[in-house]
């Protein structure tokens, strides 16, 4: 299952999620996220982290 970090929250704050959902991170994917500019250009707007997680079996 994916867990992407929201824009309110912090990487510890999106774990904390993932751990009361049941699931343990287990890999990590950050990718660039651009916007053009009124000028043309093309700058990073932010960076989106995605955290894949793997249900906690007890």
């Amino acid at each position: 299952m994916k867990f992407e970090v929201l824009d309110h929250e912090t990487i510890a704050d999106c774990l904390s999620r993932m751990r009361a959902s049941g699931y343990t991170p287990v890999k990590r994917m950050e990718q660039p996220i651009f916007h053009e500019t009124k000028d043309g250009k093309i700058e990073v707007l932010k960076q989106q982290i995605v955290f894949i997680g793997k249900k906690i079996e007890e």
